[in-house]
């Protein structure tokens, strides 16, 4: 089941910018609107990669892991 999340983004002067609204700290900017929408997927992608990373390496010893749906 993939996880659907929400992209804001507005027109501002010569740039668009946007954001994901259910993960704070993934914004972009960009000349087009096209262009904002493929960076903010793919600054989403590496945020939650990155955050998975992290997890990982905070456990010690071994751990599970167990995927929920909300």
């Amino acid at each position: 089941m993939a996880q659907i999340y929400t992209e804001q983004i507005q027109h501002r002067g010569e740039w668009w910018i946007g954001w994901i609204r259910e993960i704070p700290g993934v914004n972009c900017q960009e000349r087009t609107q096209e262009e904002l929408i493929k960076t903010l997927e793919i600054t989403l992608v590496e945020a939650l990669e990155f955050e998975a990373e992290e997890a990982a390496h905070q456990m010690e010893g071994e751990y599970e892991v167990i995927k929920i749906a909300v």
